[in-house]
């Protein structure tokens, strides 16, 4: 299987996005990507969840605390080929073939397509995305010098995987409450405490880690960003330890420990009163990852649906051939191709955002932040929802390790955690109305793009009319309540945006994508906004099932 050929509707996305010389670049490289993923990857990550999960060991054969992290050979050959890829490297520097960077748009596209096969994998990734991004953008030149090739490395130079460690046991996601200490000694700095969840934890080779300094004032603004190397420039551990790893429901890939810091060796980045607004930076990169690797699932649910009722066969028919089973499929397709193609339209604007060439105004800024908490959210939910299908539609099977569905379930459970969990994000979307009155750029933005539609589409732009009074009164009464009654809606809000921008990138699609993009965008709405909730007379699903599905090209089939 060749994930990147089963889904043309990523090629017709990058398409729109990337320059010529790029996209040729890309889809060759995707090409042959995406055929390694849906081969030896795919193999290699069903032995790592099963029988080749990452294991502590915690001391070597004279009692010597060695805090080492066991790895699977095929788990290191992952390793080895997708960092090749440049899937980190070329946001950062020059593709040999180019002789330029790439971009984020490239990257999470290879993103896409490795989180269809092995999201566990694509955590450390985002991490050393993360760690390269935060190193690039404010390391100093030495500090640049001496690590980021290493964490940018395409084989020419030993890798070094990223990890950023936040969370502490007493705080979670109240940042603030950090107790991580950064003592300055003997002309630098050493890190003493405890990070309780630290994903990549043994198998990286460089760490940033919030700390707080002695002088430091308390909660966010006292914290500190610092890069913790694993180890000592003698290959020994840096005055650091494993306690345990943890025993996790899904993407066992990932070696997710609580890392304990004796006097680690660390070094400042940025400035010191920075710490965290960079780690916020950092995080909604990991938000837009996280998203990326939801939809990865989502395409991976569809396709494995798709196969199966293509094949099973009962009543004396396939389980393709049945008019319920035809509405869930093409239900499946028009929601992932929409919420992919937005997850891309956002990382379009991510890729301005994040260049230090572009200068980007406090309102692109803020509306970028909040698309990434809008398709963060409900990314990580249709992906829970796409493996239930998946599972459902199989029947028993589904429910057997021996199929991918169950691992597809147990892992997308976490995309609903990580980077923040729905209530966490319906406080940002809330921080960004008030601080930014972002509410007001996200509604004159779907004004905007509605009235650049052509009339025959605009014909189907009633709901969205119909939910932009809805989110009007809804962001009427929030401002004059007060904050429980803030809180317990912001959420609602949320929803009411995600459907208003999804549905405007459907009807965009259908813009340029002919007649089979305008069935998608309309059983999209249908289903969006329940317009067939009770009597379904056109049943698009049924009629246009074989187009809808690429049936006659036989895509997976």
């Amino acid at each position: 299987m060749n994930f990147y050929r089963e889904d043309p509707n990523l090629r017709f996305i990058l398409k729109q996005y990337l320059s010529e010389d790029l996209f040729a670049y890309a889809e060759k490289q995707l090409d042959t990507f995406g055929a390694l993923c849906g081969t030896e990857i795919d193999e290699r990550a069903m032995h790592t969840d099963r029988e080749g999960q990452p294991r502590l060991i915690k001391y070597d054969k004279m009692g010597n605390d060695i805090s080492h992290v066991w790895l699977n050979e095929g788990y290191k050959k992952t390793i080895a080929q997708t960092y090749q890829t440049g899937i980190v490297a070329y946001v950062h520097k020059d593709i040999p073939e180019l002789k330029r960077k790439g971009n984020y748009m490239y990257s999470y596209a290879q993103g896409y397509l490795l989180s269809q096969t092995e999201p566990g994998f694509y955590c450390p990734v985002t991490l050393t995305m993360a760690t390269a991004y935060l190193l690039d953008r404010y390391g100093e030149e030495e500090l640049k010098r001496k690590y980021l090739p290493h964490v940018i490395s395409t084989g020419e130079t030993e890798l070094y995987e990223g990890a950023t460690f936040l969370t502490e046991r007493q705080g979670g996601s109240d940042v603030g409450s950090n107790e991580v200490k950064a003592i300055y000694e003997s002309g630098g700095y050493r890190i003493y405490g405890e990070k309780y969840f630290a994903s990549n934890a043994g198998a990286c080779g460089v760490a940033m880690v919030l700390a707080r300094r002695e002088d430091a004032i308390p909660g966010t603004k006292g914290l500190s960003l610092f890069l913790i190397p694993w180890r000592k420039e003698s290959g020994e551990l840096n005055n650091l330890e494993i306690r345990r790893l943890k025993d996790k429901l899904g993407v066992r890939a990932v070696p997710s420990g609580e890392v304990v810091f004796h006097g680690a060796e660390a070094f400042l980045v940025g400035d010191a009163d920075k710490g965290f607004y960079y780690m916020m930076e950092a995080l909604n990169l990991s938000r837009v990852c996280n998203a990326v690797a939801s939809i990865g699932i989502m395409q991976r649910a569809f396709s494995e649906a798709k196969k199966y009722a293509f094949n099973r066969q009962t009543f004396g028919s396939y389980l393709a051939d049945f008019p319920m089973v035809k509405e869930t499929l093409a239900k499946l397709a028009s929601k992932q191709e929409v919420e992919t193609s937005a997850v891309f339209s956002l990382i379009s604007d991510f890729d301005k955002v994040m260049s230090a060439s572009e200068i980007c105004s406090k309102e692109e800024e803020a509306m970028n932040r909040l698309l990434i908490a809008l398709l963060k959210m409900e990314t990580a939910e249709q992906a829970i929802h796409f493996s239930h299908e998946a599972i459902e539609l199989h029947g028993g099977n589904g429910y057997i390790e021996d199929f991918v569905t169950p691992r597809l379930l147990r892992d997308a459970q976490v995309l609903t955690v990580w980077e923040g969990t729905a209530n966490i994000l319906g406080l940002e979307v809330l921080r960004l109305i008030k601080k930014y009155g972002v509410h007001q750029l996200f509604m004159q933005h779907i004004k905007d793009e509605l009235n650049k539609l052509p009339d025959d589409l605009k014909t189907y732009a009633d709901p969205i009319e119909t939910g932009l009074v809805q989110l009007n009164k809804l962001l009427l009464a929030l401002s004059s309540g007060n904050e429980d009654m803030q809180t317990y809606h912001c959420k609602r809000a949320a929803k009411l945006m995600v459907r208003l921008y999804e549905s405007i990138i459907a009807l965009k699609d259908a813009a340029i994508g002919g007649s089979r993009k305008e069935i998608i965008a309309r059983i999209f709405l249908n289903d969006t906004w329940r317009l067939t909730e009770h009597v379904d007379d056109e049943m698009l699903a049924v009629k246009h099932f074989e187009e809808i599905l690429h049936v006659n090209q036989k895509v997976g089939v």
